[in-house]
């Protein structure tokens, strides 16, 4: 990152309180997921009987679930394992949808067409149902996971990337690039494509918090990570039983943590494409 650009974005995140506190947001949950195994109290996946269900207390300040885990540290480790699934899924469809979408919108004729009607048949069935039967048929392991995620992503993207190319391909300086003797492959991945990143990195934030989001239901159905793994969806799931009984923290604090991590991407998006986008640097 360049110095102007650097100076650009502390102007971004200065007029734009909330853009600033969800970048310090996933900058935190990054930081968990990274140095998460270091920092827990306790082991996440250990068993104490004689402390099951406590409530939030100095020792425990996140509680106990019904195994006596410790509700922090499951936290702290499942944030690891729904962010790297989340990066994972996005990145492969992002990858492969924004170029196959950036070549459809270029060419243009049948291909474009045909790859069109791909998406809108894909985009028609309910995405997280695709992603359950997709699963199901799989079996839950948590590359299978990453893979569903990954499919239900990219019609998102090569819409996207197929549209932004298309009013671009015929523009002045994409002339002046195929005059200069560039090939339509260079033009497409040179000119084209890094033109459009600026637009797709609100929808890169928009499904990362939507593919973290995917990931817990899925466990949540039974159809993701398999206990006794800590996963935001898993101990959702498994404190929700205990919500009549008055251990509220079983629920809150998994739920709290999912809804933070998922706010904190959608808050950035915008955030992204201002400081991302050259128009925005006057």
């Amino acid at each position: 990152m360049t110095s102007a650009t650097l100076r650009h974005s502390v102007w971004i995140l200065r007029g734009n309180p909330l853009t600033a506190v969800a970048a310090t947001g996933v900058l935190l949950f990054v930081l968990v997921a990274i140095f998460g195994p270091w920092i827990v109290p306790y082991d996440p996946v250990a068993s104490n009987v004689s402390e099951a269900l406590l409530p939030p207390s100095a020792a425990h300040i996140a509680g106990t679930d019904q195994l006596g885990r410790d509700v922090f540290s499951r936290l702290i480790i499942a944030a690891r394992l729904d962010l790297a699934i989340a990066v994972s899924a996005v990145g492969i469809s992002f990858a492969i949808g924004a170029v196959v979408g950036s070549f459809c919108g270029y060419a243009g004729g049948r291909l474009d067409r045909g790859v069109g009607r791909f998406v809108d048949v894909m985009m028609a069935f309910p995405l997280f149902v695709l992603a359950m039967a997709m699963v199901a048929a799989l079996g839950n392991r948590i590359e299978n996971i990453v893979i569903a995620t990954a499919i239900i992503n990219l019609p998102f993207y090569i819409r996207f990337a197929r549209a932004e190319v298309n009013v671009r391909r015929n523009v002045g300086w994409v002339e002046a690039a195929r005059a200069c003797g560039e090939s339509h492959f260079s033009v497409v991945l040179r000119f084209l494509l890094p033109n459009i990143l600026p637009a797709m990195a609100v929808q890169i934030s928009l499904n990362l918090g939507w593919a973290i989001l995917n990931a817990a239901g899925l466990s949540f159905i039974g159809l993701g990570v398999k206990p006794p793994t800590p996963e935001w969806g898993i101990m959702v799931a498994e404190g929700a039983r205990f919500i009549s009984t008055g251990r509220w923290w079983l629920v809150a604090f998994p739920g709290l943590a999912l809804m933070m991590a998922v706010l904190c991407f959608n808050l950035l998006g915008d955030g992204m494409r201002d400081i991302l986008d050259p128009r925005m640097r006057t």
